[in-house]
């Protein structure tokens, strides 16, 4: 195990000061067998008048607050520490009669995978399904695991990474014919290329660990990160970082997982003023490790603080 720490601060600022609508934050790790929430605590300047929790849909911690009165800057910052069991390849011990592609889900969990099977863009031409089938053999069958690896070391090698301060994602079409795009971009290109071929595929949003920064290892370090996981009877949800190659969990922190990436935002909310009172957002993102027997001093804190 490894012990992670993420400090994540978005900041806003504005010409004058402004007041401000509901907010809704995703920062908080969702627990599971390979990470386990040690810590997690969220700052808010200036203080909010109502904070609380809820479920969302797909199972995230959404974090939801109000504020009264006006600010120039709207600061958030988030502090979580967590145990993470990096898996240095995935499990795919996979059902029998799914180890080889084309197969189908099994009835019972068929109607539950539906909406994530469904594309949900565009391709009128077939164009980026023709891209995804270049990765199947022809006449005869395709392990699964390899297809899926290779088309994930596909994108890798194949697009361009670039860092985009545009909200929201480019459609899979335009990454494909731009041949580049944010991890945003690229995990949505691959959940949308595996759906032509009948994958269940969803979204996930997160932080990834950079090892060592000055090698620059890893895209996607100081922001937040995005990758996809693909359903696999008998293994799961498993876990394809399209943008740096990674292929199971290793130096991945799972944090919220969607249908789509717009259901995914780590931070939205509004505010009410001119549209020539906001001077932009900065965002800074720091993920460290340390030795996960090292001493810890502190329990784990209340799920907020403000």
């Amino acid at each position: 195990m490894t012990l992670l720490s993420v400090r994540h601060v978005t900041t806003y600022r504005y010409a004058r000061p402004v007041s401000f609508g509901e907010h809704r934050m995703i920062f908080r790790p969702r627990d599971s067998h390979d990470q386990k929430l040690i810590h997690a605590s969220v700052r808010i300047t200036p203080e909010p008048t109502q904070f609380r929790w809820i479920h969302d849909a797909f199972g995230n911690c959404v974090a939801i607050v109000n504020f009264s009165g006006e600010a120039s800057e709207l600061r958030f910052e988030s502090r979580i520490e967590l145990d993470h069991s990096p898996a240095r390849s995935p499990d795919f011990t996979i059902e029998e009669e799914a180890k080889r592609y084309p197969f189908s889900y099994g009835a019972e969990e068929l109607p539950d995978l539906l909406p994530s099977i469904e594309r949900r863009h565009p391709d009128p031409q077939r164009r980026l399904e023709r891209w995804a089938r270049k990765f199947v053999r022809q006449g005869r069958p395709t392990a699964t695991g390899e297809l899926l690896k290779t088309l994930t070391y596909g994108i890798k090698e194949g697009f361009s990474y670039e860092r985009r301060s545009e909200p929201g994602t480019q459609a899979p079409l335009t990454t494909l014919e731009r041949g580049r795009g944010s991890c945003r971009d690229l995990a949505l290109f691959m959940m949308e290329a595996v759906r032509c071929l009948g994958f269940a595929a969803r979204f996930v949003s997160g932080y990834i660990y950079v090892p060592d920064r000055d090698e620059a290892a890893y895209l996607g370090g100081g922001s937040t990160h995005a990758w996809c996981q693909i359903y696999l009877p008998g293994a799961g949800w498993v876990e394809f970082d399209p943008t740096n190659g990674i292929v199971g969990n290793r130096d991945l922190i799972r944090v919220a997982v969607a249908r789509d990436p717009a259901q995914a935002v780590p931070l939205s909310g509004t505010f009410y003023g001119l549209r020539a009172d906001e001077l932009g957002m900065s965002v800074e993102v720091q993920v460290t490790s340390a030795q996960a027997s090292a001493p810890r001093g502190r329990a784990p804190a209340a799920p907020a603080e403000s």
